[in-house]
Parts: structure tokens; sequence; C-alpha cells
């Protein structure tokens, strides 16, 4: 039996598109947890001062008269995060023709335990801030971060079923749906109709390249750009460009998948047919019959799944550990901290992150399996959803992205969002963490 060196099992395995979501996931919320800590250690050390401003120093952009003024920060949260977002509607597309969401009797589950997981929490805050400074964060407490969530469900193993796996994957996705439609419809405080217009026009452009069969990225990444643009002027929110340009994005591939199956087989017995060189040099024919394959493979994939696979990691190794940097550094005076945490704003978000969330998606999963509208994953328990809905608890990049939004201008009430966040979050994924792996066991196979 021959054996393989390392990169060459690495070479050999083929991965599917979920698992190259899952472990896109898994890397951006180790690198998250990373420069977590390194932004709170900055933000607690000599070199506060310099981190802070840094991070709020402007860049321009000049075009005769025209300019566009930004901070660095603000760069990141509106420009760079677009990317991400960009990448969650690519994730919402995807599920929705082909994965977990395309089939209603299995998408039930997580589609009912996630509005279960948005509302609850959204509510026990409201409980709390009703008629208070904090009131307009409401929507703070709703978000699940999808990377560390599955960061945290992928490092059990085989302690947890795929299923179970697949169950949170959906979960976070209607989760992420329904953050996108509370920052564009109720954190926009004034639009601005002729650059919203001119975005909407933007995006019926991409619909057009779509419908006419285009299926180059470099037309859909120009014309996103100007909708990006127009959006950032028009109040809403810059990033909702980035989802709602992915909805344009074609799915659907140029080329046959079943005619390439026979035509790369053709072309292989044909590369066969000419002889290799003694300095195992190709024949002219054979790099024509390789780039031939290659550009066939290119029209097998579609433009969607092409860059949902190729901006996963950048988005995973750039956008989001800079997001963390600029964001998650919040200066802890631990002589005032027990005062921070009981404020109603950071109450508010615990107790939304941690029981709202487990009330609500475990709760209302626990009714929808009793009532038989739904079922459990295969191979997985109720007390492991319950480890599950615990690490829907952990908030971090939403919840501080709707955070910045809902509090602009008061560094007081983002800070104490912030605590709250990170407090929850630390929380809700240790004690999930150690539930799943020490606390259930699968249900043994009949």
């Amino acid at each position: 039996m021959k054996i393989y060196a390392p990169w060459e099992k690495t070479f050999r395995k083929i991965s599917t598109p979920f698992e190259h979501f899952l472990h896109a996931q898994t890397t951006t919320g180790l690198v998250l947890m990373l420069m977590t800590i390194v932004a709170l250690v900055l933000a607690n050390s000599p070199l506060a001062e310099a981190y802070a401003h840094f991070f709020h120093t402007k860049i321009n952009i000049d075009v005769g008269s025209w300019t566009l003024s930004h901070t660095i920060h603000h760069w990141i949260n509106d420009g760079l995060m677009a990317f991400f977002f960009f990448i969650v509607g690519l994730e919402i597309k995807r599920e929705i023709l082909v994965g977990e969401l395309s089939n209603i009797k299995v998408a039930m589950l997580p589609i009912l335990a996630a509005i279960g997981g948005m509302a609850l929490p959204a509510l026990i805050y409201l409980s709390i801030n009703y008629g208070g400074e904090g009131v307009n964060g409401w929507g703070i407490p709703m978000a699940t971060d999808i990377a560390f969530a599955i960061s945290a469900l992928v490092l059990l193993g085989n302690r947890v079923s795929p299923a179970l796996v697949t169950f949170l994957v959906a979960l976070a996705i209607v989760d992420d749906l329904g953050a996108v439609a509370v920052i564009a419809l109720f954190y926009t405080e004034q639009i601005n109709m002729i650059p919203l217009s001119l975005s909407l026009a933007s995006f019926f452009v991409l619909v057009s390249f779509n419908r006419f069969g285009i299926h180059a990225t470099l037309p859909y990444f120009l014309v996103g750009a100007v909708m990006w643009l127009f959006m950032l002027e028009s109040g809403v929110h810059a990033t909702i460009a980035g989802v709602i340009a992915a909805m344009a994005i074609p799915s659907k591939p140029k080329f046959n998948p079943k005619d390439f199956a026979q035509h790369t087989n053709n072309l292989l017995q044909e590369y066969d047919n000419y002889p290799v060189a003694t300095d195992n040099m190709m024949h002219e024919k054979q790099k024509a019959i390789l780039q031939n394959i290659k550009d066939k493979i290119d029209a097998v994939g579609s433009p969607a799944a092409r860059l949902e696979h190729g901006l996963h990691l950048p988005v995973a190794l750039i956008v989001i550990p800079l997001f963390a940097l600029a964001n998650a550094g919040i200066s802890i005076d631990f002589s005032s901290i027990g005062e921070t945490i009981v404020t109603p704003v950071s109450l508010g978000i615990i107790a939304g992150l941690i029981l709202g969330k487990v009330i609500g998606i475990a709760g209302v999963a626990w009714v929808a399996v009793k009532l038989g509208i739904a079922k459990l994953p295969e191979d997985s328990t109720m007390s492991q959803v319950f480890g599950v809905a615990f690490l829907g608890g952990i908030g971090f990049t939403m919840s501080i992205f709707v955070a910045d939004l809902a509090f602009v201008g008061n560094d007081a009430l983002v800070f104490q969002a912030k605590v709250g966040i990170l407090a929850a979050s630390f929380f809700a994924g240790a004690f999930g963490f150690i539930w799943l792996k020490y606390m259930t066991k699968r249900p043994s196979k009949q």
C-alpha cells in the first residue's frame, strides 16, 4: 500500500462546498478570537491612545470637487464589511437554492428556532430598557456570530452529529438574514431618495447582467462598487449593498455539467495520445488541452460558487480580523466593571444573548418537535439542541456591528453594549461547549 506524504493527502482530498464553508468559518472563529484578545490588550496598555488615534485617522478620496472622507474605523465598518455581507448574501442564496433551506420540511426546525432566537432576546432587552436611553439597542442581542458558533461545534469533532452542525449553520443563516433586515429597516435614520434610487438602478443593471448570461465577475464587481457608493450616500447602511449584490450573482453554470463530464473524458483521452518528452515536458497540444479543460471547469462552476469559495478566506483572514481589531478594543476599568455590567444596556444584552437565545432556540425547537411540525436533526438529542442554543448566544461580530448603529454618537452606551456582548458571548460559548462535550452524548443507533 502506497503511503502518501501529508501534502499529498491534502492534494488528494476532495472537499464539498459545505466542507469548505465549515473550514472557512472555523478559521474565521479562531482568528477572530486572537484579534479580539489583541484589541483588548492594546486598549488596556500604554499604547491605548495610539491605538484609538490610528482608527480615527481620516482617509480621503478626492475626484475633482467631490470628496469622500471617513475614518479608518468607518472605512472598515462600512467598506470592508460590505465584503463580509456579500459573503453572507451568497451563503443565504446557496442555502435557499440547494442547501438546508431548500427543503421546507428539513428547514422548518432551524427556521422556527432562529425566529424564536431573534424575537425573545429582543423582547427581553426591551423589557429591561423600556423607556430608557438604551431602548434603541433591542436589535443587538438578536444576532448570532456564525463563525464563533460553528468553530465551537466543529472543535467538538465526533461528539456531535454532522446533522447538528448543519442545523446550526441553517439557523445562523436565517439569523443573518434577520439581522440584515433589522439593519436595513430599523437602523436607517434618514433616507436620501436620489442616491437610493440610483443604487436600486445599479441593482437592476446587475440583474440584467445575470439575465443576459454574463458570467464574468468583473462587470458585477464594478457595478456593485457603484451601487455600494450610492447606498453609502443614501443613508441606508452601505453594507446592505453587499447582500443585495449577492442576490444578482448567477448561481447556474454556463456549461452543462453532464456535457462537461463527456467533454472532459474526450479531452483526457486525446491528452494521453501525445507522448511525454524524456525531460517530462508536455507536448504543446497537451498544454492546449489542459487550458481547454481549465476553461470548461470555470464555465461549469457558477460565478456565485467561485466568488463564495474565493472570498471566504480573504474575508476570514483580513476583513473580520480588522473589524475585531477596530471594534473589540474597549478600555476596562476592573474596579467599576461590576457597575457597567448591571447597567440596563449591558444587562439587557446579557439576558437577551443567554436567556433569550437559549429559551428562544431550544424552547421553540422543543415545542415544534412535540407538535410534530419538525423533527430533531438526525442522530442528535434535545439536550444537544440545548447546547447549540447556548452557542447561538455568541453574538460578537453582528452584535457589535448593530451596537455601533444603534448608539451612534453615544460612546457611553456603545461601551456598555460591548461589555455586555463580550461577557455574554464568552459565557454562552464556554457553557455551550462544556455542555456539549461533557453533559451530552449522541443517541445510540438502532
